[in-house]
C-alpha cells in the first residue's frame, strides 16, 4: 500500500503525552525579522496519533501528515529519533 502524493514531515519535541494514543509535539523554526534583522525562535504546536503510547515528553519525534483522526489531530508519529535523558 503506497503512499499518496508528498506528505510533510516534521521534526519536533514531546512536550505533553498525558492523552491516550495522542503527543502534543513543538517546533521550532528562526525567522528573521524584517526590521531588526535578527533571528526570531518561532513555535507550533502539532498533536500527533502515537498508536502504542510510546513517546515520552522530552523525545525528538517525526511526525508526518495524515487524514483527520480527531478534531485536532491531523498528525501521526513516524519515528522517535532521539529519546529523552
Amino acid at each position: 500500500m503506497g503512499e499518496r502524493g508528498n506528505k510533510r514531515t516534521i521534526k519536533g519535541v514531546v512536550i505533553s503525552d498525558k492523552m491516550d494514543k495522542t503527543i502534543v509535539v513543538k517546533a521550532e523554526r528562526l525567522v528573521k525579522h524584517p526590521v531588526f534583522h535578527k533571528y526570531v525562535r518561532k513555535h507550533v504546536k502539532y498533536k500527533a496519533h502515537d498508536e502504542q503510547n510510546q513517546c515520552k515528553v522530552g523525545d525528538t519525534v517525526l511526525i508526518i501528515e495524515a487524514r483527520p483522526l480527531s478534531k485536532e489531530k491531523r498528525w501521526r508519529m513516524l519515528e522517535i529519533m532521539e529519546r529523552a535523558k
